[in-house]
């Protein structure tokens, strides 16, 4: 069998005794959070569940400002609260609500998803680039008293996106990483579609976070090792947990000779410890994360966490019939593949050629 397989002791062994302490920490602090839950869950006297809002309220602002003193120590950790203007984090807040929220159906949540990445890609390059600007013109609609054209000014990212790889983790980063790779077109001065490499990647859900085992199968993967070599690599999931998955596979590129530009995890929530086994294992990568939750549980999963994301963003496979990548993007639908057309067109590409 074609795999590679890394395990969750390897994992920990990148992190340095001082994270040790910090995760352990932020461990007890969510203790706290998760008695007030109970409560709340459990619990019908009024005066109980207002004192367990209030404790919830004061403990998630305890812990929020501990992880932003961390993040604040890392400079290749990057999460969108804690560095953008304060006037932009409701919105932040909101959509990471609704994305929580059991009652968000599919369709909602695919919507949310794709707000959270153009924010996301507003911090990661817009922002960057600034305040570089480019001019672009249009041609509109209105022909009286002659053809219109507007002019208009957005940050130049060109530098920034045009040595680009998409690299995808199936199944749960594929429209994520579509979306990004839609955003980094619409703002490219050339209609720059990235390539792709698809990565069939995935970790033992019957065992526990602390004896994972993270598997990439190469036989139902899709890339080009040579094409990835001095490549700014960009991955882009919903949910980075334990960031095990982003290592086993940039830890295989980099044992076959493939050394990156750049690399860049770019996610809607992050776990703090996913988030510094990253920064240690992979030297010069950079996390970037709309959202960052304290804790995993001990099946690996984020808490507070929103649920299983490829689950909620792709539908559930069956177990003995899983969806092969063409079928999975058929599956988005004729909306979702026409608006990622060029994207499509790649992805397909990469499949029927590799």
């Amino acid at each position: 069998m074609n795999k590679i397989v890394l395990h969750a002791t390897d994992l920990d062994g990148y992190l340095k005794d001082s994270d040790k302490e910090k995760i352990a920490h932020v461990d007890e602090l969510y203790k706290k959070s998760l008695y007030h839950c109970s409560i709340l869950e459990s619990a019908s006297d009024v005066m109980q569940l207002e004192e367990a809002r209030k404790g919830l309220v004061e403990s998630a602002g305890e812990i929020g400002r501990f992880l932003k003193n961390i993040c604040a120590e890392e400079p290749n950790i990057h999460v969108y609260s804690f560095e953008t203007p304060q006037q932009q984090h409701g919105q932040a807040s909101r959509l990471i609500a609704k994305l929580r929220d059991p009652l968000t159906g599919h369709e909602e949540f695919l919507y949310y998803i794709q707000r959270a990445y153009e924010m996301l890609f507003s911090h990661v390059y817009a922002d960057a680039a600034l305040p570089t600007k480019r001019s672009i013109i249009t041609k509109t609609p209105v022909t009286d008293p002659v053809r219109n054209y507007a002019v208009h000014r957005i940050p130049d990212v060109d530098s920034f996106i045009h040595n680009s790889v998409m690299c995808v983790m199936l199944r749960g980063a594929l429209l994520p990483s579509m979306i990004l790779s839609k955003e980094i077109q619409e703002y490219s001065s050339n209609d720059f579609v990235t390539p792709f490499a698809l990565f069939k990647i995935k970790r033992d859900d019957s065992k526990k976070e602390s004896n994972m085992d993270y598997i990439l199968d190469l036989d139902k993967s899709y890339f080009d090792l040579a094409s990835l070599n001095d490549k700014d690599l960009i991955f882009a999931d919903p949910m980075n947990a334990t960031g095990g998955s982003l290592v086993t596979i940039v830890k295989y590129l980099k044992d076959n000779n493939v050394q990156p530009r750049s690399v860049k995890f770019i996610n809607v929530i992050s776990a703090l410890k996913g988030s510094l086994r990253i920064a240690r294992a992979i030297e010069g990568a950079e996390v970037y994360t709309l959202w960052m939750d304290p804790v995993l549980n001990d099946a690996a999963y984020i808490l507070p966490g929103l649920g299983d994301a490829g689950d909620r963003l792709n539908g559930k496979d069956e177990h003995d019939n899983p969806r092969n990548i063409i079928q999975l993007v058929a599956d988005y639908g004729s909306s979702i593949t026409n608006l990622y057309r060029s994207q499509v067109r790649e992805i397909e590409k990469t499949v029927l050629e590799n």
